[in-house]
């Protein structure tokens, strides 16, 4: 198998993205050390300081709690926590230097899951074969290495406004805000990923903090990723960004289905596509981008650096294996590659629980589904027959449906209520409930919509407790109820990994997928694409209106363009059976168009 080496200063050609709340907390504090890079999410503050109590006795850090009576307490513990986790990344990387270095397991460690053309990793296996570490040799391995990226996501939309001793505050106190502020105050130098979409008010804030802005050398302490799902989204929000005189650093392109979480679907464009769009036109969009950029910075009076600042181009969704990863980083020219739900299964580099990591080892095409669990209206990758169904259910039977919403991250409905609520509440829940019951629904509808108004779930609880349960950390809040959202891709894994065989599977070393069906990350995208087109043909009411088919019709033609643009890269006699797989899903989606 061939390996790929980024063009950047990156060891790996791989990153973990974020995953729910819980599931890559603390990754950075396992993974950094080793050169490779991951996110935490900052949507649950309090979960933040709960680890880093958790990692303060381990380390023997002196803790100090911050406390929701502490103003401005939301921010602070971010930063808090995001100091502490560098702290231990940097003891830790440190540590692999000391003593002897040919009996320094970590430093072993760190050397075997580089890829094998790694400059740094043949310089290290040229001095064990000698012998001898000269001191020039462990002068250009100290400067070769370093940990991977801390960096942090902020969900744009999560932006709750926040009360303090009974009084409103300002915007800058807002959930998304306030989470900005704590990483802008932090000692890290690495990157915000920012997901769900625009946010002015947000990204209009980052004006505020200087990280964010070239020092005199061109340098950027803290940068920014966009993760999108298409070209024009990385367009629009990359320029709002720049005429404010911030450089997005990277876009992240997150395939529409074929990932964990929550899906953005795009109307039918695919992820080959959408790639090729941002080949063909990467230097033009960082040209016009600097333009931009350089007219704000120097409106606002800061340094202009005389060169466009790097901008990395990555991708993330569905990948599954070293011929997979090899072909996305050649043919796209990408810098990097993310690698999501199989690290569910690799202790090392995720936190999950022993049930749910059962769960997800027993997974299968049928258990992983496109849900409408997510109080935020938007579709959620989901696992069937976790724990959370069982309390959602236990609560339903009691004539209580709904959480009682103790976190209150996702407020955001305001159809029965001045104050915006959650809509896996139990308040929304019983007003949603009653007016189903005095509409004029009967049948199948009044079933489907009370299913759907039910099934909505608390996952600020959910997709947190994994990590109380694993380390053993006391609960508040339905003490064994797990959310977690893999994307598809997971069904084609199924056992209990070490680090090392994640990271040599990615390589190009033994293969951990033992199936031997699984489909194309391309053809697969594809196919969910085509029960998404057939789910939203059903749900739709006949007669159609103007706008629903044209929206179809747009839908089914972008399908077709991208069947079309795959057929000519599956040409070669390799793909015989992706070529296959595409000739079947063509067909069907002619099926599927002629109903519509």
């Amino acid at each position: 198998m061939t390996q790929v080496l980024t063009s950047n200063n990156s060891l790996h050609s791989f990153h973990v993205p974020v995953m729910g709340i819980a599931f890559t907390i603390d990754s950075p504090i396992k993974l950094a050390p080793y050169g490779i890079s991951s996110v935490i999410s900052l949507v649950d503050d309090e979960l933040l300081e709960q680890m880093r109590a958790f990692y303060s006795d381990i380390f023997s850090f002196r803790f100090e709690p911050i406390t929701p009576k502490t103003f401005d307490s939301r921010a602070k513990r971010v930063t808090a926590y995001l100091d502490m986790v560098k702290q231990i990344v940097d003891q830790k990387f440190q540590q692999m230097f000391e003593g002897d270095w040919f009996q320094n397991g970590q430093l072993q460690k760190y050397m075997q899951l580089l890829p094998s053309l790694s400059p740094a990793k043949k310089l290290y296996e040229t001095a064990l074969q000698n012998g001898f570490f000269s001191e020039e040799v462990k002068l250009e391995l100290r400067q070769r290495l370093h940990p991977g990226d801390i960096d942090v996501n902020i969900m744009t939309k999560l932006d709750k406004e926040n009360e303090f001793d009974g009084h409103k505050l300002e915007s800058i106190y807002n959930d998304a805000h306030a989470a900005l502020r704590g990483f802008a105050n932090s000692t890290l130098s690495s990157s915000v990923v920012l997901s769900a979409g625009l946010n002015p008010r947000l990204y209009s804030y980052f004006g505020q903090f200087k990280d964010f802005f070239p020092n005199e050398f061109g340098q950027l302490k803290k940068r920014v990723i966009l993760k999108i799902s298409d070209y024009r989204s990385a367009l629009i929000q990359g320029k709002f960004l720049a005429k404010k005189g911030i450089w997005v650093s990277e876009f992240r392109m997150e395939s529409g289905l074929n990932c964990g979480g929550h899906a953005f679907a795009t109307d039918g464009l695919l992820m080959g596509p959408i790639l090729e769009e941002f080949k063909e036109n990467r230097q033009s969009l960082k040209e016009e981008l600097f333009g931009l950029y350089k007219t704000a910075l120097l409106e606002l009076n800061h340094h202009i650096p005389e060169t466009a600042p790097q901008q990395k181009f990555t991708a993330q969704g569905g990948v599954g294996t070293a011929e997979e990863h090899a072909y996305l980083l050649e043919n796209y020219e990408l810098d990097s590659v993310g690698w999501g739900s199989p690290f569910l299964l690799v202790p090392e580099a995720t936190t999950v629980d022993e049930k749910t990591m059962q769960r997800l080892c027993e997974a299968t095409e049928s258990d992983l589904y496109l849900s409408y669990n997510s109080p935020l209206g938007v579709r959620f990758n989901n696992l069937r027959n976790l724990s959370m169904d069982d309390a959602k259910e236990q609560r339903i039977m009691l004539n209580r449906a709904g959480s009682p919403c103790p976190k209150r991250y996702s407020v955001l409905d305001k159809t029965f209520t001045e104050d915006p609520i959650c809509t896996a509440s139990r308040q929304y829940q019983h007003l949603k409930l009653a007016e189903i019951k005095s509409g004029d629904l009967s049948g199948q509808a009044l079933i489907d919509t009370t299913a759907k108004t039910l099934t909505k779930e608390c996952l600020c609880v959910g997709l947190t407790n994994a990590a109380l349960i694993a380390y053993d950390i006391p609960q508040k809040h339905y003490k064994e109820a797990v959310s977690i959202c893999p994307g598809p891709n997971m069904a084609y894994f199924s056992k209990v990994l070490s680090l090392q065989q994640m990271v040599e599977h990615i390589y190009g070393g033994d293969s951990v997928i033992e199936r031997t069906d699984r489909p194309h990350v391309f053809v697969k995208e594809l196919s969910l694409y085509l029960s998404y087109f057939e789910e939203a043909l059903a749900e739709a009411k006949e007669p159609y209106t103007k706008q629903q088919q044209n929206y179809f019709s747009g839908f089914a033609e972008n399908l077709l363009k991208g069947i079309a643009y795959y057929k000519a890269r599956f040409e070669p006699k390799a793909f015989d059976k992706e070529k296959k797989d595409l000739a079947k899903l063509e067909t069907r989606l002619e099926e599927i168009a002629a109903v519509a």
